[in-house]
Parts: C-alpha cells; sequence; structure tokens
C-alpha cells in the first residue's frame, strides 16, 4: 500500500517530466538536423550556381573534354562528385562515371527543377553509386539560353554519422536528467504522501470507537475528520438515492406509456418496460445504443434534434407498423438534470385512433345507408299528397312499396344492433357438440327453395372423416345461409353452388363456392367491412352487413373466414371453426 501510493504520487511527475525531457530531445535532435541539412542544401546551391557560372562558356563551345577536366578537378577540391547535364538529360561529364555509359537523367527531379530555370535539391539513392545523395542542380545559361545543367552531389554518410552522434549526446542527456528527476519525484512523494498513508493505515487496520487518530490536530487529524464526515454524509446520500431510485424504478416500469432518456449524443441511458415492448427491444439491450437503432425510426430521431436545437418541447405522431401501430412521441429538455439530456415519452394512440376511425365510418356509413330509403319513403310520401291517394291502384302499389322500404329499414337496424352486440361481446354463445352435416343440411335445406327458384343447383360435398365442432348452432346455421344467399344472388340461372366439408390440422373447414360473377381483386380485402358492398349493379337490396356478421361471428367461436375468387369466373368463401378433440 505504502510503496503504491508513493509511485502513484510519483508516477505522472516522472512520465511527465520523461515526456517533456523525449519531446525537448526529439525537438533539438530536429533541429539540428534541419539546420544542418538547410546549411548543407544552401552551400550546395552556391556551389552548384558557382559550378554553372565557370562551364557557362566551355558548354557553349562544345568543348566536352575542358567540362570533364573541370568536373574532375572540381570534385577533387570538394570530395563532391560533379555531373553537367544537356538539355536532353544526356550526361555531358561526370566526376565519378564515363559519361557515355550512363542514364539519361531527364526524369531526375533536380534536373527537372533546374531546366526549367529553378536552382533545386533532392535526396535518393544514386542509380550508379548505390547510396544516399544529396543532389544539388543550377542551371546553366549562355546569352540568355539554357544550355544545361550543373549539378554537384554529397554522400550522406558524413553527416548523417555526426548527427547520430549530436543525438547521442542529447538521449545520453536526457537520460541521466530523467534519472536524477525520479530520485526527486519519489522523495517528494514520499514526503507528501506520509500523512495520506498514515490515514490510510487507520482505515485499512478498522479503528472506529475509541479512535485516537481523530483527535490529532495536525493536518492528519484534520483529514480523519473530515474524512469521517464525509463517509457519514455519503451514507446518507446513498441512503436517499437507493428509496428515490426505488420509487422511480416502480413507476417507470408500471407505466404504459413509453419512456426513454436520451443524451446530447442520441444514446439511450434510460428506457422502461412499456418502451421496449413498443419498439420490440429488451431494455437491457438498448442501453448505450442509438435513438435510431432503438426505435428504428428517423421520424423519432428528427423529434429528438428538433427539441435539443430549439430547447422547447415537441410532439410527434408516426404510424409505425401501417394500419397496426400509431404511436405519439413527446420530447422535452430536462434541463440541468443532465446536461443535454432530452426525455421521450411514447404513447400508442392504435386502438384511440381505430376506436376514432370506426364510430366515423360507422356513422357514415348508417348515415348513408338510411338517406336512401328515406329518400324514396318521403317520394312516395309527396306523390300520395300530391293527388296519388285518389288512384287507388297507384296508391296501393306505392303503399306496398313503402311497406318494403319500412322492412329493409327495420332489416337494417337490426343487423345493426346484432353486428353492435356481437363486437361489443354482449351476445352469450349456446355453445353445444354438433355435426358439421347437421349444421350445411339444416342451411341447405332452408335455402334450397330459393335456389331452385333461381335455377341453381346446391351440391354438397362431405369428406369423412369428419369431428363435432362445438359451436352456437343458430349462429353458424345463419353464416351458412347468409353465405348460400349471397352465392345464390351473385350466380346465373343454371349455375352451380358446391358446399365442402373437411377437417384440416385440427379445424373444419366448410367451403361455399359459386360459378357466379366473382369478385374484382381490388374489393377482396375489403368484402368482410360493415357496409362494403361490390359495385351496385351487383349490390342488390344488402344492407352491406351480412359478411361482416358473419366474419365477427366465426371470430367469436375461434375461427377464421376468407374469401377466394376470380373475376367473371366465380368466387369461394370458407371459414374454418376448431374441431372437437376426440
Amino acid at each position: 500500500m505504502k510503496n503504491r501510493m508513493i509511485w502513484r504520487v510519483a508516477l505522472p511527475f516522472l512520465v511527465l517530466f520523461m515526456i517533456s525531457l523525449i519531446g525537448l530531445g526529439l525537438y533539438l535532435a530536429q533541429v539540428m538536423k534541419n539546420r544542418t541539412m538547410t546549411g548543407t542544401r544552401v552551400a550546395m546551391l552556391v556551389q552548384a550556381r558557382t559550378l554553372a557560372d565557370q562551364a557557362s562558356a566551355i558548354m557553349a563551345e562544345g568543348n566536352w573534354n575542358d567540362l570533364q577536366e573541370l568536373a574532375e578537378r572540381y570534385a577533387g577540391l570538394s570530395g563532391e562528385r560533379v555531373t553537367f547535364i544537356l538539355p536532353d538529360g544526356r550526361v555531358a561529364a561526370d566526376s565519378d562515371e564515363d559519361p557515355i555509359g550512363m542514364d539519361n537523367h531527364a526524369n531526375r527531379p533536380e534536373v527537372q527543377d533546374a531546366l526549367s530555370g529553378q536552382e533545386a535539391t533532392s535526396i535518393r539513392i544514386s542509380n550508379t553509386l548505390f547510396m544516399n545523395l544529396l543532389y544539388a542542380a543550377a542551371p546553366v545559361n549562355y546569352q540568355e539560353n539554357r544550355i544545361g545543367v550543373a549539378r554537384i552531389a554529397l554522400p550522406l554518410k558524413e553527416l548523417e554519422s555526426d548527427l547520430r552522434a549530436v543525438n547521442r549526446t542529447i538521449l545520453g542527456a536526457t537520460l541521466l536528467t530523467l534519472l536524477a528527476a525520479m530520485v526527486i519525484a519519489l522523495l517528494l512523494a514520499q514526503w507528501m504522501t506520509a500523512p495520506i498513508r498514515a490515514l490510510s493505515n487507520v482505515v485499512e487496520n478498522g479503528l472506529q470507537q475509541p479512535n485516537p487518530f481523530l483527535q490529532r490536530k495536525d493536518e492528519i487529524g484534520e483529514l480523519g475528520r473530515a474524512f469521517e464526515k464525509l463517509k457519514r454524509e455519503q451514507e446518507q446520500q446513498i441512503r436517499e438515492l437507493s428509496a428515490e431510485r426505488e420509487k422511480l424504478e416502480a413507476v417507470l416500469t408500471h407505466m404504459t406509456d413509453g419512456v426513454l432518456l436520451v443524451d446530447q449524443d442520441g444514446n439511450v441511458h434510460l428506457i422502461n418496460p412499456a418502451a421496449g415492448r413498443l419498439f420490440g427491444i429488451e431494455p437491457s439491450d438498448a442501453l448505450g445504443k442509438s435513438l435510431i437503432e432503438v426505435t428504428r425510426h428517423h421520424t423519432f430521431v428528427e423529434l429528438w434534434r428538433k427539441c435539443r436545437v430549439t430547447g422547447e418541447p415537441q410532439t410527434s405522431t408516426l404510424e409505425t407498423i401501417p394500419g397496426h401501430l400509431i404511436v405519439q412521441g413527446t420530447a422535452s429538455v430536462l434541463g440541468s438534470t443532465i446536461p443535454g439530456g432530452i426525455l421521450l415519452v411514447f404513447v400508442d394512440l392504435t386502438r384511440i385512433r381505430k376506436l376514432e376511425v370506426v364510430r366515423r365510418d360507422f356513422f357514415s356509413n348508417v348515415s348513408h345507408e338510411l338517406r336512401t330509403p328515406l329518400a324514396s319513403l318521403k317520394v312516395i310520401v309527396e306523390t300520395l299528397q300530391e293527388g296519388g291517394l285518389e288512384d287507388i291502384p297507384t296508391a296501393r302499389r306505392f303503399l306496398e312499396k313503402m311497406d318494403i322500404e319500412i322492412d329493409n329499414l327495420i332489416q337494417m337496424v337490426r343487423e345493426i344492433l346484432e353486428l353492435n352486440r356481437i363486437e361489443s361481446g354482449r351476445v352469450p354463445l349456446n355453445q353445444q357438440k354438433v355435426s358439421p352435416r347437421v349444421l350445411v343440411e339444416s342451411a341447405v335445406g332452408r335455402m334450397q327453395p330459393q335456389a331452385e327458384r333461381a335455377g341453381i343447383n346446391i351440391v354438397v360435398d362431405y369428406q369423412d372423416p369428419l369431428s363435432d365442432v362445438e359451436v352456437d348452432a343458430n349462429r353458424i346455421e345463419q353464416v351458412l345461409i347468409n353465405l348460400i344467399h349471397n352465392a345464390i344472388k351473385f350466380t346465373a340461372p343454371g349455375g352451380k353452388i358446391t358446399i365442402r366439408v373437411r377437417q384440416v390440422s385440427g379445424m373444419v373447414e366448410f367451403t361455399i363456392e359459386d360459378t357466379g360473377a366473382g369478385i374484382r381483386e381490388e374489393d377482396l380485402p375489403r368484402i368482410f367491412e360493415r357496409f362494403y358492398k361490390i359495385d351496385p349493379s351487383r349490390a342488390g337490396g344488402g344492407t352491406g352487413l351480412g359478411l361482416s356478421i358473419a366474419r365477427h361471428t366465426v371470430e367469436a367461436h375461434g375461427g377464421r373466414i376468407w374469401a377466394e375468387s376470380e373475376y367473371q369466373k366465380g368466387s369461394r368463401f370458407l371459414f374454418v371453426l376448431p374441431a372437437v378433440v376426440m
């Protein structure tokens, strides 16, 4: 414990000092290198410029022997390699190699720069000497014409050797200074941590009451008393925070609305179970993830962004799953509680919106369906008032139409009330075991006379074995009658209605198939909706409630109903009911 504390105090100073020394050493080494290289480059450029001036007249006259002599003489004096290059890149003279056997130098960077009129330097490995050289090149001009390039090259071995010696000196000084700093830092750390280590020993030894250490009047005593006070305050704060946290967790857990706490970077810090269920994610998996990963909807990310930018509460509604899930999100700034934090509350409006749509559609459809017979009745009454009563046959015919319209209104009201009772679950089902054969035969027996009058043949096909179904026989029979009635209504004379009953995967399947006009593909998804009718030419005098009642009845028995159709070729209505397990 003692050694760890000393090193914890001393190590930051040592690290900082070491970084500073290393940085300083590297800086000095780089400065020395840069200055040396810069000085060398400048000196070589001066030499190249002087050499270019000396070679100007020689190259202009084409005295290549004199030029070669100049290169060798200058190289012997300076210890550098000297090369003269023509504008097309050919070597005219070189102090170290035979110019005839040398490569074209037109692609050398320093040569290219010199031919463009600029003095230049470069460092690279020589293709002939195979060593790292520093090149300096200057243009050779004669009477304002550029006739070549004068280039000198210096091996960097000696220069690099001098630089390494300087670096070693700097490194040695750095290490000696670091060692001295280490000793000083350890001594200072030991001195600075002595009171803390004394208090730590008291705490580690578990001394409580009485505690003579706390009675001391020096710095250690003051530190000990402050530590005890802080300890008591923290314990109290922990107890209070734990209680508040438990309350918050209880509220968040039992809330029906989803809650997300998002930081300024858009990462989730808190999520309650309702939000997890809403977005299909486990709360533990959501923590630390981005808002887009959790909600998977850019609308809510934009809601968070606007709230963060404006500082004002924002609200947005999104239909996350078309027709199935509608969520309203509200974002609010938390202020100083969590810097940059945004609280998002999500409310599931699906049920409310669906109820609103159902209510609106219901009143719209009812008013529409009532308008036609009422308008007809009004016309009849007006006709009778204007003199129709004096014509006994006409009056009798109008009264018969009134009777039909009134019956239609009564039937519509009856079906509306029946559908409402079924949807609200207020209709008790008198369920009992019954054979599917009995249900079909009873419904066919009641509809057979109507089919015969329409010139339509009804065929029944039972695929044994068939299990019983536990249903309200009267209501399932009414479903069959409704479907058979529709098949008769939309089938031309001479057509056929086929009723099949079979058992499939623990369900009994009823199929009513006709050879009628069929149903358009766009109408199929909606035929079980309330008041929905196919085109008026095929709608007959129905209310548009029969199939909706059938659907709710079948579903109330734990079954399912659907339709299949090929336009102009016939329709097939199917529903399944759970079979009684034998």
